[in-house]
């Protein structure tokens, strides 16, 4: 049983997907420095990704370099805005979602994390991390 649930979990990360979320395409350069920024996308806290002069990277997560070959840019949307619906139990924030969280502050109550054009911005330097060694 165990395997077969595991099974679909990867069928359906396999063809979950998301649409852009503006009109205008995402800054690669932009991207990059939000998921560099610790107080932005605190990416770096558990991804490890190909910014050499950030030292101190996470290795609880997918490590970064290659995201753009493994998975579409609507695949990689879909887990920013909220990796949530292909793991129930993730520990990775949903950066575009508001309904449904738990033990959200007053202040932040109806907020997302990240705006829908930072999305897109890092959405696209994700898709230039083609191969295993960018």
């Amino acid at each position: 049983m165990t395997g077969l649930f595991a099974l679909a979990i990867l069928l359906s990360c396999a063809r979950a997907g998301a649409a852009p979320l503006t009109e205008q395409p995402g800054d690669a350069a932009r991207g990059r420095a939000i998921v560099a920024n610790r107080q932005v996308g605190l990416c770096l806290l558990c991804h490890t990704g190909p910014i050499p002069e950030e030292r101190f990277q996470g290795n609880l997560a997918p490590d970064l370099r290659g995201a753009g070959g493994r998975w579409s840019a609507e695949q990689l949307r879909a887990r920013i805005v909220d990796a949530s619906q292909f793991n129930p139990v993730t520990i990775m924030p949903s950066y575009y979602k508001t309904d449904g969280l738990n033990r959200v502050a007053a202040g932040y109550q109806g907020k997302t994390i990240l705006d829908a054009q930072q999305i897109e911005d890092v959405v696209a330097w994700l898709q230039t991390l083609k191969e295993g060694g960018q």
